[in-house]
């Protein structure tokens, strides 16, 4: 039978006798650490540093600025000095003010507005329509195995198809409308997509499913509490390469539907500088379409890998 014990208060022993009680420590217990005040203090600066460092994060990177605008100066100064060297006729290769003034020119006319904005709709539409179409897809196709195995060479032969062969298909089916630039831009987007949130989802570790049918999450909440944040890197991933398929299937189909009411836009230029001999418009159209492209990665998809990798503790190793 268990003899109970009783409790004394501190300073008390049961012979009357007064106990010293211990102070209390206020320093860390490890064995490597105690009673090593200078090892706690390296300890402590080694804490605040990181702290900095994700405060100094979080602040504006004027590198981030800076040096891509040195880079852009430098190859338009190699550019400049290209053509100056005189290889090539300026009607053939127009120096960088030329295609400054003929950019000014059609901005005057109306026509680089135009052109922007009905390609940034049209890109911007059709991308978020692949994504729509893609994402209950994919996450299908990651947890059901059976599909996976059936549809999953397909979608990888509809990444490596170019999107410039579904055109000639698309103006048959849907003549020289808008419907032809949109079926390119879901072509040539939603596999991508697929294929990156289908690599995202290869890389949960195991524990993480295992977890949540412990916890008794049902199928749609497997894959929408658990597999779909879990598989975000990859997902990222094939967002930001869908885009790139969907705004060069949409130059493609721009460059050769021309007409009926497909509209004007940056792809009609390029065609129609290409029909004049015009290089300099060309040459504008080109830096144009460059220009919306590297804005897109810089406004959108740049700030949210940036904190993706920031919550995940991966953004001290990274070169972004």
């Amino acid at each position: 039978m268990p003899i109970e014990q009783e409790t004394l208060p501190a300073g008390e022993s049961t012979e009357g006798e007064t106990v010293e009680q211990a102070p209390q420590s206020r320093h860390i217990t490890s064995p490597s650490l105690k009673g090593n005040p200078d090892e706690l203090r390296d300890l402590e600066a080694g804490l605040d540093k990181l702290q900095s460092d994700a405060h100094r994060k979080a602040r504006i990177d004027w590198t981030r600025i800076i040096l891509p605008i040195a880079a852009l100066l430098v190859l338009i100064l190699a550019w400049q000095f290209y053509v100056s060297l005189g290889f090539k006729r300026r009607d053939q290769v127009p120096g960088p003010l030329d295609v400054l003034g003929q950019f000014g020119a059609l901005w005057a006319e109306g026509k680089a507005q135009e052109a922007v904005w009905t390609s940034l709709q049209r890109g911007v539409i059709g991308f978020l329509i692949s994504v729509a179409v893609a994402t209950p897809v994919g996450l299908l196709l990651a947890q059901v195995q059976p599909l996976r195995r059936a549809f999953g060479p397909l979608i990888s032969g509809l990444q490596v198809l170019p999107s410039v062969a579904w055109v000639p298909a698309a103006i048959i089916w849907f003549g020289l409308s808008d419907g032809t630039v949109y079926f390119v831009v879901l072509m040539g987007a939603i596999p991508s997509i697929i294929n990156g949130l289908i690599s995202g989802v290869d890389q949960i570790p195991p524990q993480y499913r295992s977890v949540g049918k412990v916890l008794g999450a049902s199928r749609l909440q497997m894959a929408l509490q658990i597999v779909l944040p879990a598989a975000l890197p990859g997902y990222l991933g094939g967002l930001k390469q869908g885009w790139a398929f969907s705004w060069r299937s949409l130059m493609a189909a721009e460059i050769i539907a021309v007409g009926g009411t497909i509209g004007f836009g940056l792809g009609s230029l390029l065609d129609q500088g290409r029909t004049l001999s015009d290089m300099a418009t060309v040459m504008s159209a080109i830096l144009a379409i460059l220009f919306v492209g590297i804005l897109i990665e810089l406004v959108v998809f740049a700030p949210i890998e940036r904190r993706l990798l920031l919550r995940r503790g991966l953004l001290a190793g990274s070169t972004r």
